[in-house]
């Protein structure tokens, strides 16, 4: 064993291995939530909805900080990751996304809210149907 140890680089090889697994067994409690904030982002696409923007958002980052601080990690992260790169993707985009700079404070207002454990429904517009709880 040792000599194995030896030939991929001994113990500094461990301790980063063990580091690693640390790193990721560490990131185990968000993956509930980063699971909710997929589901709130498929029901957006698959409803469709007018105005329904805002209420997915506080929908997903609700549900996701229900999960504990590993949840309320996964959602911030995921909800700013994405705000960034739709920022930067509209720079390539013609013509008018609708996804402009207020667009986009707006849609973080709406993860924080959900994120703070308020209720999501203040943004659910009339008409929404009931399956997208």
């Amino acid at each position: 064993m040792t000599e194995i140890l030896e030939s991929v680089g001994g113990n500094v090889s461990i301790s980063l291995f063990c580091q690693d697994v640390i790193t990721f067994i560490s990131h185990i409690p968000s993956l509930p939530g980063a699971k909710d904030m997929w589901r709130a982002y498929s029901d957006m696409r698959e409803a469709n909805y007018k105005g329904a923007d805002k209420y997915f958002h506080a929908r997903g980052n609700y549900d996701a900080a229900r999960r504990g601080p590993g949840g309320a990690w996964a959602a911030r992260v995921i909800s700013d990751a994405r705000e960034n790169v739709q920022r930067i993707t509209d720079r390539f985009k013609h013509g008018s996304s609708g996804h402009g700079a207020a667009d986009s404070r707006a849609d973080q207002a709406a993860n924080r809210w959900g994120r703070s454990g308020r209720d999501p429904n203040h943004f659910r517009p009339a008409g929404l149907p009931k399956k997208y709880k």
